[in-house]
């Protein structure tokens, strides 16, 4: 073999860490160092001792943090004041028939929409319900799951109408935001000169905000959650000045205010009004979505502000609508927005750019909530296993390559089928009713075994009765794009449906074959000389965590068609553990020197490159006596002349033809093999591309059908048959 180097594949370092994990180390440390530090300080006062706990607690703040929980939390529910007293306005038929009953309705209505479905359900229930640290209704539902199997039903749905809710925020958040730029007097004859420059300056956001995803929400939090603390003051002071001395808007903090307006005979929307109100809470659910990015600590601590920020603002806006209801010059003014309206001309600039880059950061908390989401489906075995990166140092800060960008198709296809915010607005927020209606299902669920049944069933009663009137209302939007996030969620509901079954036809097909059941075949074939080698290692990648058994396809695989002969046969698994950084490997011979069954458990930030890492177990192997010593005449890929040939198999499963199972199994392997053709291949995932690995099909073994025997029928005697011999 040549001395120069053929090729460059990877190689393990003889270094112990890298330089990120140098500095994370660091990091790391030098909290430690602060944290005994503060421990040598005695605790002044109940309240240092209060805080000293709160820091020593799952619950501990810091400063950074909670910028970043600014900027990824709390731009959904930062938006709605763009566009939910426009709604409001809309509804009533204009400004002229908004009188002061109704201001104070739709306030108290906001209001404790507000304080009961965020602060009271989410803030103060919801969030101290975590699985580890991780919230939304997936992390809910691996903690209520043991309780009942129907409560997958309302875990899938509501997971599913989330997801396809994330399609439609950056596409109503920023068009809306954009949309103010008409606003500006400057800019009037342009937009009206250009009717589609609205929508294509929000197609180059959303395709800007898609693109920096890879670099993780902690990066983009930090610039967000200055911006969402400017935005916020702002929403407060704006508020402020238009109150100007009439405070006597906060009357409506009276919740019967809002109950006579809901019911009232003036009301010329009746129920349907509290769609609109619902627009005014549409962040909720990606709060809790967003826990485990950013720590349930830091939102409890920026939570105040940005509560009372949104009430001083809602409450200026409806006290500007009282002294402006009788304005001659806004009776005839077309798509009148009080956010706008309501600021002088200078101010206006300044809301616009502001209201855009909120339009940005409500869309981020979606997207990061989307994450989240689909990585704990795909631990549910709800969704395919999808390449997943963690540009950042905490493992609830993901990146997931495959769905940023179905995110992306589909916002910008929303955006070409409805062209502007107020075709959006009617499919946006009906299906996000649905997610909070099963949230507060499983919620329920869990208080109820955890022996507080007096608790669940006010729980259940209180929040169903109100998110139910929401559905209720926001079903009047169905027929005007409603439809359109219906039908996302029945698309992503059939995927996470089959993608279920169709695992647990697998699994329940699945067989493993102890040491004693497999060795005599797997010794008997390493011994017979008479069948040359199929490779000098034969590696193949398997899901199963068991170390001291083997998966029967592997046995097959080696015993099918021709037998595939090799020094050694190896299984691997791998595992993701939730510390950043760790490499550890385990490995089970069974008293043999030709059958290896390999664990790794890798951090969730180490590059998944089996390829590399399993050459350092085979050289350690080789080192210990384990493993006979390999060599290699001819160059290889790897450029390891020290271990022999290496062949990658990876094996799929195929359903028979012949197979026993009902018409609802058969068609969710067929639409699960399907989806994972899509989804990507391991191969990618764990670095064997340059590696050809082979691709096995192999049938699953579920019981046939009996077949009816064959009934043999002679052949007629041909015609010189007949000659040769014509008195037979």
């Amino acid at each position: 073999m040549p001395g120069e180097s053929i090729t460059k594949a990877p190689r393990t370092s003889f270094k112990a860490r890298t330089p990120e994990e140098q500095a994370e180390l660091k990091r790391v440390r030098k909290e430690a160092e602060k944290r005994a530090e503060r421990k040598t300080v005695p605790a002044r006062g109940p309240l240092g001792r209060w805080w000293r706990r709160i820091q020593a607690s799952p619950d501990r703040v810091s400063l950074a943090m909670c910028v970043v929980a600014m900027g990824v939390v709390y731009g959904d529910i930062g938006t709605s004041p763009l566009y939910t007293m426009q709604a409001f306005v809309a509804g009533q038929g204009g400004i002229q028939n908004v009188d002061r009953p109704a201001v104070l309705g739709m306030l108290s209505l906001v209001f404790w929409s507000i304080t009961l479905i965020t602060t009271v359900k989410y803030v103060l229930v919801a969030m101290r319900i975590d699985n580890k640290g991780e919230g939304g209704i997936f992390a809910l539902y691996t903690l209520v799951r043991r309780y009942g199997k129907w409560l997958a039903i309302p875990a899938m749905l509501g997971g599913a109408a989330f997801l396809a809710d994330s399609v439609l925020t950056p596409a109503v958040s920023i068009s809306s935001a954009v949309e103010g730029l008409k606003t500006i007097p400057v800019l009037e004859p342009v937009f009206k000169a250009n009717g589609n420059l609205t929508m294509v300056i929000t197609f180059v956001i959303i395709l800007v905000l898609f693109a920096v995803q890879s670099r993780g929400t902690e990066r983009i939090g930090r610039v967000f959650g200055s911006v969402v603390m400017v935005w916020f003051a702002f929403l407060a002071l704006i508020g402020i000045y238009c109150l100007g001395n009439d405070w006597s808007v906060f009357a409506a903090l009276n919740p019967l205010y809002g109950l006579e307006f809901l019911f009232s005979p003036h009301n010329p929307v009746g129920l349907a009004i509290m769609g609109t109100v619902f627009l005014s809470t549409t962040g909720a659910e990606a709060l809790y979505s967003d826990m485990g990015h950013v720590g349930r600590g830091n939102i409890y601590a920026t939570w105040p502000f940005i509560n009372v920020a949104l009430v001083f603002n809602y409450f200026g806006q409806g006290a500007w609508l009282l002294r402006n209801s009788g304005n001659p010059s806004l009776k005839s003014a077309t798509d009148m927005n009080p956010f706008f309206q309501m600021m002088p001309t200078t101010v206006r600039y300044v809301a616009v750019i502001l209201s855009v880059t909120a339009g940005v950061i409500a869309s981020q908390a979606l997207i990061t909530g989307a994450f989240t989401m689909v990585s704990e489906a795909t631990g549910l075995n709800w969704m395919p296993h999808l390449q997943v990166r963690y540009p950042a140092r905490t493992r609830g800060q993901l990146y997931i390559p495959t769905v940023n960008w179905v995110l992306c198709v589909a916002t910008l296809t929303v955006l070409a089928i409805f062209k502007d915010s107020e075709h959006i607005s009617a499919a946006y927020g009906l299906a996000l009713t649905i997610t909070m209606i099963t949230t507060t299902i499983l919620l329920a669920a869990y208080i109820w075994h955890d022996h507080k049944r007096v608790r669940a069933i006010i729980f259940a009663v209180v929040f169903l009765a109100i998110q139910t009137l929401f559905f209720l209302a926001s079903m009047t939007k169905f027929m005007h794009g409603g439809w359109f996030t219906m039908l996302l969620t029945a698309a992503i509901l059939y995927i996470m449906y089959t993608w279920d079954v169709g695992t647990k036809v697998e699994r329940s097909q699945r067989r493993h074959m102890t040491a004693k059941e497999c060795l005599p075949a797997l010794d008997m074939l390493h011994n017979d000389f008479r069948i040359p080698y199929f490779a000098d290692n034969l590696v193949y990648l398997t899901s199963d965590a068991e170390m001291r058994r083997l998966d029967t396809d592997i046995f097959f695989s080696i015993f099918a068609d021709h037998p595939k002969r090799a020094r050694a046969w190896w299984a691997v698994s791998v595992q993701t553990t939730d510390a950043p950084y760790t490499r550890e490997y385990s490995v089970e011979n069974f008293g043999t020197n030709y059958l290896f069954r390999v664990r790794m458990k890798l951090g969730f930030k180490v590059d998944q490159n089996v390829a590399t890492y399993l050459h350092q177990v085979m050289h350690e192997l080789i080192d210990s006596g384990e493993l006979p010593k390999q060599s290699s005449t001819y160059p290889k890929v790897d450029e390891d002349p020290q271990i022999g040939t290496i062949t990658y198999v990876l094996i799929h499963k195929a359903l028979m033809p012949e197979s026993k199972i009902d018409s609802r199994g058969a068609m969710s392997l067929k639409v699960k093999y399907a989806i994972r053709h899509l989804a990507g291949s391991p191969i990618k995932w764990f670095g064997l591309a340059p590696y050809n690995p082979i691709v096995e099909v192999q049938p699953l073994f579920v019981s046939t059908r009996s077949v009816p025997r064959l009934t043999r029928v002679a052949l007629p005697k041909s015609k010189w048959a007949k000659a040769k011999h014509p008195t037979a």
